[in-house]
């Protein structure tokens, strides 16, 4: 061995942060170390945190928490969901509105032209009804004006006047008709 260019071998105190000690050789006078024997999980049968220095709450302290950064992350999602989701219902809603107000103009609608075809329809059977009375009178007429004529051929003057008189009535009826008709068309016009 050449001489002086090795360190000297000494005793050595050995110091554990759990404060145990003890006597050891070593090339340093003093030594501190942060498991033991007395502490170590091996020997205790205990877990135990070592956290050498604060080496964890460093980290944490310039890199921040994850827990706290996945937390943060989160609730942005959540909050995200939450306002897309009451986009959603707000835009459902609307279009709900808009349609309804759709089939309420639509009902409205139908209802005027179903009241214009129904006032039409109206008209057109008091026009049938008047024609049919019409065609009726009509036909009492001449069959009174018929049984008038043939009265007159066969000279029976009873009969004669019978006629005369239903022919008459025949017509005053038709004037009341065409009166009622003419009052109905004034009542449907306003």
């Amino acid at each position: 061995m050449k001489k002086e260019i090795h360190p000297d071998y000494m005793d050595c105190t050995v110091t554990c942060s759990c404060g145990n000690t003890f006597q050891t050789r070593s090339t340093k006078s003093e030594l501190r170390v942060d498991l033991c024997n007395k502490c170590h999980p091996f020997f205790t049968g205990q877990q135990k945190f070592i956290d050498t220095g604060g080496r964890v709450q460093r980290f944490s302290d310039r890199f921040g928490s994850a827990k706290d950064a996945v937390a943060a992350r989160e609730a942005a999602k959540k909050a995200e969901r939450q306002a897309a989701i009451e986009a959603a219902e707000a835009k459902k809603r609307e279009e709900r509105e808009a349609k309804a107000s759709e089939k309420a103009a639509r009902a409205k609608k139908f209802a005027e032209k179903a009241e214009k075809d129904a006032a039409r329809a109206e008209a057109a059977a008091a026009k049938a009804a008047a024609a049919e009375v019409e065609q009726i009178e009509e036909a009492v007429v001449a069959e009174a004006e018929a049984s008038v004529a043939a009265a007159d051929v066969a000279g029976d003057e009873n009969a004669a006047v019978d006629a005369a008189e239903t022919a008459a009535k025949a017509e005053e009826a038709k004037e009341a008709t065409q009166e009622n008709e003419a009052a109905s068309e004034e009542a449907a016009a306003e």
